[in-house]
């Protein structure tokens, strides 16, 4: 069985950061993503998909995005059910995010350590700078 999602898309708001009882991170936000065909009008229609990220993922989400900015998620689609404040049974569709690439970048770079990248390792900190490699490392 599979269950895997890519989407690319700019987020709707900025990540919404928590922690859990026992201190795990879990940062939220919803992903716009354009799809590929004109309605009847012509028009581009967009749908609006909630992400949830966890751990020092999240934390590095929510620390280097904010509204607006693109990404690429890859993660794997959830369904959950909860009790809403009236006590309805509802559903939510959400994707729970595996990786997640910064795929421009922010308006202000300065903000993020000196604009010399996102702080996040393979996350996008590497995003349009040269790949340097060592001869003896090619395997063939």
């Amino acid at each position: 069985m599979l269950n895997k999602i890519i989407l690319i898309g700019r987020l709707t708001r900025d990540p919404e950061l928590r922690y859990t009882t026992n201190g795990t991170a879990v940062a939220k936000f919803s992903l716009a993503v354009d799809r590929p065909q004109f309605n009847k009008e012509k028009e581009k229609e967009t749908d609006f998909i909630d992400v949830v990220v966890w751990s020092k993922l999240a934390e590095i989400c929510a620390n280097n995005l904010g509204k607006g900015r693109l990404v690429a998620v890859e993660g794997r689609l959830q369904i959950r059910s909860y009790d809403d404040n009236q006590g309805i049974r509802r559903k939510a569709a959400e994707v729970v995010a595996e990786n997640v690439k910064f795929l421009d970048w922010p308006k202000d770079r300065d903000n993020l350590g000196g604009g010399t990248g996102y702080g996040g390792g393979n996350l996008g900190s590497d995003f349009g700078s040269e790949i340097s490699f060592n001869g003896d490392d090619i395997p063939f």
